[in-house]
């Protein structure tokens, strides 16, 4: 007989994990618990989350608390685990809410869950985006057990996956949601078999991470050029990061970090105590170049103008007189 299994999810992130539940014989997703469709965009069209859309394809039903924390809530997952067979467990995924103590002791085994970095480290929502940006060499997924705490049970598997010079956000978002399911379903089932003990996590070497908003995306050009590369890659596609030239918002998409000379720019040449200053832009040889902290130097590959499209530096330039 499968496990009864009750899945709370909501982003892209969450739908591999959904897939591989659905497709295991050894479980049974009885119900899928997601936040309420949002309003978007200029013409605020309603977008449900795409785990709703893969659980409804297969015939699942779906829950949307306003809130997860009423007793209403509460009282519609107790009257499931009331019924005969029960849930065995919770499996949550960038649910995106937070989940009381009470409602974590519903099912039989606990709720489980899958978490885009390796924990004890970056603790929390952008764990992804972080781990680009601190320059880590590796992350990875973690499959714990929840408590009350953010990110704090004890931890059942790890899988670790490197991050490439390139990597942006999205590419490695993808990469551990993809590691997330295939480790899931092994996991789960080997935790309910007593197969897996749980391993407490060394929590004093924990650190933690926000959760980002579109602002946090502004560049600080005292930083160094490696840090701003990497907070642009991080940061690929969401919150993205931008800057004002000229007071207007520039978007910046894709950045090289720059072994340019300062005091060889041609056309500044007697000019050179005006481009030291972090946030100076300068232009040699048709490439364009952003002055950082501590002396380094980034290349802009490619922006996007206030309300324009997106462009390669060349192009931005031919058509953009920088004073």
């Amino acid at each position: 007989m499968p496990y009864n299994i009750i899945f709370f999810g909501t982003s892209d992130f969450s739908t591999p994990s959904l897939q591989a539940l659905i497709t295991d014989a050894r479980f049974s997703v009885k119900a899928v618990v997601t936040k309420p469709d949002m309003k978007v965009g200029r013409h605020q069209e309603i977008i449900e989350p795409p785990v709703k859309t893969m659980a409804k394809k297969n015939g699942i039903p779906v829950i949307q608390f306003e809130s997860v924390k009423a007793e209403s809530s509460y009282e519609i997952l107790k009257r499931v685990q009331d019924e005969p067979q029960g849930i065995d467990a919770y499996v949550v995924v960038s649910y995106g809410k937070i989940i009381p103590q009470r409602v974590l002791d519903l099912p039989k085994f606990g709720v489980i869950n899958v978490h885009g970095s390796l924990l004890p480290k970056h603790r929390g929502a952008s764990c992804v985006q972080s781990a680009i940006a601190c320059g880590d060499k590796e992350t990875g997924v973690t499959i714990m057990l929840m408590d009350a705490e953010m990110d704090h049970g004890p931890t059942l598997e790890q899988k670790k996956t490197e991050i490439k010079v390139d990597d942006t956000g999205g590419m490695v978002h993808d990469r551990l949601a993809c590691i997330g399911a295939l480790l899931l379903t092994d996991t789960l089932a080997g935790f309910i078999e007593h197969k897996i003990e749980p391993t407490e996590q060394a929590h004093h070497e924990a650190t933690y991470c926000k959760i980002l908003k579109r602002e946090d995306g502004k560049i600080d050009w005292s930083k160094t050029a490696s840090e701003i590369e990497r907070l642009v890659r991080a940061y690929d596609p969401w919150p993205g990061t931008f800057c004002y030239k000229d007071d207007k918002r520039i978007k910046i998409l894709k950045t090289r970090i720059s072994n340019y000379p300062l005091d060889c720019a041609r056309d500044l040449r007697e000019q050179r105590t005006a481009i030291s200053e972090p946030g100076d832009w300068v232009v040699d040889d048709e490439k364009l170049y952003v002055v950082c902290g501590g002396g380094s130097k980034l290349e802009i590959l490619e922006l996007q103008p206030e309300g324009k499209r997106r462009v390669i530096a060349k192009d931005y330039l031919a058509g953009n007189k920088l004073k």
